[in-house]
């Protein structure tokens, strides 16, 4: 079975609550009915409410199972206001400055997940990757045991062509442009954490590098090797393989040659780039001569799940994110409720 269908599936075994702020869009709206239809997921839509009716009619769409809340006019302003105060009042935020910000669906959405009213928020289907990782840091905030949020990509290799078969996760490629030693000790970590829960599978994990076991010096190959360190003293059993070449750690015949040893023999489900650069230019060459399916960019760390979406996006791929955004809700035991008892008008 592929494994965004394992993904689809597991998400209908507890579908959980999302919210998503950008419900002017008709791809979101789109992909919001197919979710709730497909009994994946419960759906709050923040937006301008009068618009949201007008395109959900244009496009022949049904809300009757959805909900939709227009900040303007919301009765959780003013507590939404209060605690996004509470949150940034250190950083020289003021209550004027709070109540203007609440009226921003994205600000909003994000208040409602910390809340506890939604299990997990998605966007960036209008909003940059920039606004919507700053705004999740700020408002849901980091897990209590990593300080560093990070992204990934879920790549799926499916075609009856490609040698290798299912899905991987490829980390960072999207976000943290040169990582430290002890950073991408923490990506490496939250993509291990990201592959048991998404591909249902052991990591198995490649620190990337142009040296291979080794076979070059530099202190590029030093960071690579000092963070996989780390990852094996915080995680023994975790099978994780030091400064590792593409080659050696996706085909066996290769590892074994280059890697005696080695825990992956040759068959990674989780690549760990150096730097955004490298993942940035891996993951698009997996996609586009590749021909793997790239859904995310997702992100890892944060208390609860919010995910951002490439502008570029279409509905099936809106559709996925959410699926993945209710399996994270899941791992992390937090779908507790379905959406509040409100009602359209």
């Amino acid at each position: 079975m592929k494994a965004i269908i394992r993904i689809v599936e597991q998400a209908k075994k507890k579908p959980a609550c999302i919210v998503l702020c950008e419900a002017e869009d008709p791809r979101v709206l789109q992909a919001a009915y197919r979710v709730t239809q497909e009994g994946i997921a419960s759906i709050i839509l923040v937006g301008n409410k009068s618009n949201v009716l007008r395109i959900a009619a244009e496009q022949f769409i049904s809300l009757e199972s959805m909900v939709v809340i227009d900040p303007k006019t919301s009765p959780l302003r003013e507590s939404f206001s209060q605690c996004l105060f509470n949150l940034r009042s250190e950083k020289g935020m003021t209550l004027e400055t709070a109540k203007q910000e609440v009226l921003k669906p994205l600000c909003f959405s994000n208040l409602m997940v910390r809340k506890g009213m939604a299990d997990g928020s998605v966007s960036g289907a209008v909003h940059t990757t920039g606004d919507v990782v700053k705004n999740a840091i700020q408002i849901i905030g980091t897990k209590p045991d990593c300080k560093l949020v990070s992204s990934f990509f879920l790549m799926m290799l499916c075609q009856p062509f490609h040698h290798l078969k299912g899905g991987m996760i490829f980390s960072d490629c999207g976000l943290v442009v040169d990582p430290n030693a002890k950073q991408l000790a923490d990506i490496a970590l939250s993509a291990s954490d990201s592959a048991r829960g998404l591909l249902m599978e052991e990591p198995k994990v490649a620190m990337l590098s142009f040296s291979t076991n080794g076979s070059a010096k530099h202190t590029a190959v030093d960071k690579v090797v000092a963070a996989s360190q780390i990852v094996q003293a915080k995680c023994p059993n975790l099978a994780i393989d030091d400064d590792v070449q593409l080659d050696a750690a996706i085909v066996a015949e290769i590892a074994d040659k280059k890697v005696p040893g080695s825990k992956v023999k040759g068959q990674s489900n989780v690549l760990i780039f150096p730097n955004l650069e490298a993942g940035n230019i891996g993951y698009k060459l997996a996609e586009r001569v590749g021909g793997a399916v790239a859904i995310g960019p997702l992100l890892q760390g944060l208390a609860k799940p919010a995910n951002d979406l490439s502008r570029g996006c279409n509905t099936d791929d809106i559709y996925h994110v959410i699926a993945v955004t209710v399996v994270q809700a899941q791992q992390s035991e937090i779908v507790k409720k379905r959406a509040p008892e409100l009602t359209i008008t």
